[in-house]
């Protein structure tokens, strides 16, 4: 089969279209020909740092939407033909290819009118907002939010998501995005390179702060992001933690939750794979019934997808880009 061939670690900036043996799908496994694969930046991260489980080559794409071609040992919940979509396990090889394989437990199918690009859309930065949401963050209608890097996959995501759960979302965004992440939904939008966003969110909640912060950023703006939380006020962060222990406090008590979607793979908790399965079939729904923009920005050949990494390193992008096979 076709493949993008990763040859060794940190080499992804020398990928290269090549062929590859076709994979074999296991028991409880799924074999998927591909029709698109979302990039995502974890994508060259993983390669400028390589993983010990990789073989070379080894084949990048985590987000994987097509049709499944085979079926293996003990599988009964899918069927050759289902149009599916699931998040792969980066240890595992992944779907810049013209066929993978994936655990059948994990696989949504996609639902009639919901396209193969629209779907590849969702699970990196969707499942990652679903779960910070409605699994760590418990939203509520009239609360707060401060959401970091709105613009970004998962930013976007979570604006539309927390906006429908009825919350006001202020995001934190460069001057020229300003009118796009309000497009999504967004309240607020602070500029983080001109104003102060503690500031700026103590101002716009009258001084009472906000319930919840989703910081995608890094340890350093997770830090920051503490003062801007409210008496019992919580923070998902998916980028690095902030300094937990000396944020305690009785007198200001805060709850903090790691989002770290792709590692429910590599445990023994089957229950938590097949969580992955839900969050898919929930957000298929949403973009069927039209209540979320998947945010598909541009679509690619296979060719094409070293450059958009590339593009995607810059962090320029609003919005996802999509391999089309």
């Amino acid at each position: 089969m076709k493949a993008l061939l990763l040859e060794g670690k940190g080499r992804w900036e020398q990928m290269q279209v090549g062929n590859s043996k076709k994979s074999v799908p296991g028991e409880g496994e799924v074999l998927v020909q591909v029709h698109a694969t979302g990039l995502n930046p974890v994508d060259y991260k993983t390669a400028t740092g390589g993983n010990p489980s990789w073989s070379y080559p080894h084949i990048l794409g985590l987000d994987v939407a097509g049709v499944v071609e085979e079926v293996g040992a003990n599988v009964t919940d899918i069927q050759g033909s289902d149009r599916v979509v699931y998040h792969r396990d980066l240890t595992k090889k992944g779907g810049f290819a013209e066929y993978a394989v994936t655990t059948a437990h994990t696989v949504s199918v996609i639902p009639e009118g919901v396209s193969f690009e629209a779907a590849a859309a969702l699970p990196c930065a969707g499942y990652t907002v679903y779960q910070a949401l409605f699994s760590k963050l418990h939203i509520e209608e009239g609360q707060f939010i401060l959401i970091h890097a709105g613009a970004g996959g998962v930013g976007g995501v979570a604006i539309q998501l927390a906006k429908q759960a009825g919350l006001t979302v202020i995001t934190t965004v460069s001057k020229k995005n300003h009118e796009y992440v309000k497009s999504l939904g967004a309240d607020y939008a602070i500029d983080y390179k001109e104003e102060d966003f503690v500031k700026e969110t103590l101002a716009i909640t009258n001084g009472l702060a906000v319930h919840a912060v989703l910081d995608t950023v890094g340890r350093e703006n997770a830090n920051k992001s503490l003062e801007a939380l409210a008496f019992n006020g919580q923070i998902a962060f998916i980028a690095g933690p902030p300094d937990v222990n000396s944020a305690i406090s009785f007198a200001h008590p805060l709850s903090f939750h790691q989002v770290a979607l792709g590692s429910a793979h590599q445990s023994a908790n089957r229950h938590e794979q097949a969580a992955l399965k839900k969050m898919g079939d929930n957000m298929l729904e949403l973009v069927k019934e039209g209540k979320l923009d998947p945010l598909v920005e541009k679509t690619i050949s296979l060719d094409e997808v070293l450059q958009a990494l590339a593009q995607l390193a810059s962090r320029t992008m609003t919005g996802k880009i999509i391999a089309v096979l």
